[in-house]
């Protein structure tokens, strides 16, 4: 797989204090997995014994795009754990959840993420078909 150079972000654009958030540049180089188990390595998730999370299962999905999000620190980690499609479908539910700088990051290099969550906090559904379409 050839490496990508995650997308600059701005200092006020970190995940946490001293931690620049990685962006990636299309969100169509996010080619992960969309469904069954996924297993994180430990330097993304090392709270636990059980690293693995069911694609399945909302829950965990989202527990799952959270840290990956969160934590990642190479454009690979991005682009093996996290499925463009899902990302777009999921993030009117997550976005809230994350840090501001990851939010605001992810969000200013991905209109399409904005759309959805402008969409779902007007009470409309949108799937991630007409989202991705929107931008």
């Amino acid at each position: 797989m050839a490496t990508v150079q995650p997308a600059e972000t701005r200092r006020r654009h970190q995940a946490r204090p001293g931690r620049s958030t990685l962006v990636a540049p299309r969100l169509e180089l996010l080619s992960g997995p969309s469904a069954g188990q996924v297993e994180l390595p430990v330097w993304l998730f090392w709270s636990g014994r059980d690293r693995s999370f069911d694609l399945g299962d909302a829950d965990e999905r989202a527990w799952l795009y959270e840290t990956v999000l969160r934590e990642a620190g190479r454009p690979d980690d991005l682009m093996a754990y996290l499925n463009g499609d899902v990302l777009v479908g999921i993030w009117p539910e997550i976005r809230m959840r994350l840090p501001e700088g990851v939010r605001l990051a992810w969000e200013a290099k991905h209109p399409q993420l904005r759309v959805g969550a402008k969409a779902d906090r007007e009470g409309g559904a949108v799937d991630s078909a007409s989202a991705t379409s929107a931008a």
